[in-house]
């Protein structure tokens, strides 16, 4: 760590540590007053770290804390998902893989209201595992299956492999769909042997050969915008660029946009094609997904 990282973290840990509640950290109070601030020998016994050393950090010495001490102050300290990520980074390290919010089965209103508010522009949202949580009505007009769907089936990759309607949509299909893999398992990486992806993976291997071909291959891929091509059985060929966000508040969700590519007439297309769009066919989840 360079001297200032080093300096900065010392006086965070102080800081943390002494405005601490004594009683959240299970300890009794001082005296008659002091309900407030752990001493140093405390956070060292309690984080399983000697005291000269825990000292010395705090004073921004020239030592190297291991990840695993950190996270162990962490725990002590009480610390935020977000103090947490920040006491690694000055550390050097790559924040803890964790969710500062629960996970969540529907979008938020505020994610809804923000996919609304890209009218002409499909967009849906989709949680860790790839459930589509949330839509608007461009993306319902994109692809209408969204909305009948299943809830156990409303997940993208599933719907991806074995929706005939998805595979006429897209030209691209056989390419598409193997990045899709690729990028679902970049995604999930050490969450693969959770239960709601080891079910996910089986049904897929059971319903799709050429899932279980590309699932067999290991390809990992991240995700970069890019100009994608549907071809939609009313509105026609339409180029649009693909995006992907998340909200600081909920980094489990990724944002999914569509854009019109400048230069063709994707604009006019999707425009024309929304005032066809049927009521029931923009209908929400109203439950989380069985």
């Amino acid at each position: 760590m360079e001297d200032r990282s080093r300096a900065e973290l010392g006086a965070f840990l102080r800081a943390r540590r002494e405005s601490l509640s004594r009683s959240d950290a299970g300890l009794p109070t001082i005296g008659r007053a002091r309900t407030s601030g752990l001493r140093r020998e405390e956070v060292s016994y309690l984080s399983g770290v000697s005291v000269t050393w825990y000292t010395w950090l705090e004073q921004g010495r020239d030592i190297h804390p291991s990840r695993q001490v950190l996270d162990a102050l962490a725990r002590t300290l009480r610390l935020t998902v977000t103090e947490h990520a920040y006491a690694l980074s000055l550390a050097g390290y790559s924040p803890a893989v964790t969710s500062a919010t629960p996970p969540v089965a529907i979008a938020p209103p505020q994610v809804q209201r923000l996919m609304d508010a890209l009218a002409g522009s499909p967009s849906y949202t989709v949680t860790a595992d790839w459930r589509i949580a949330g839509w608007n009505a461009a993306y319902a007009a994109l692809y209408p299956g969204v909305a009948t769907a299943r809830g156990e089936d409303r997940n993208l990759l599933w719907l991806v492999f074995t929706d005939p309607y998805v595979r006429e949509l897209l030209p691209d299909w056989e390419l598409t769909s193997r990045r899709f893999v690729a990028e679902f398992r970049a995604d999930a990486g050490p969450r693969l042997g959770d239960p709601a992806y080891l079910d996910l993976v089986a049904r897929l291997e059971q319903a799709s050969p050429e899932f279980r071909a590309a699932w067999a291959a290991h390809d990992i891929e991240g995700f970069a915008s890019r100009e994608r091509l549907f071809r939609h059985p009313t509105a026609g060929l339409l180029t649009l660029e693909h995006h992907q966000l998340s909200p600081s508040d909920h980094p489990d969700l990724h944002i999914v946009i569509y854009t019109p590519v400048p230069g063709t007439d994707a604009a006019e297309r999707l425009s024309q094609l929304l005032t066809l769009q049927s009521p029931e066919r923009t209908a929400r989840v109203e439950e989380p997904p069985a």
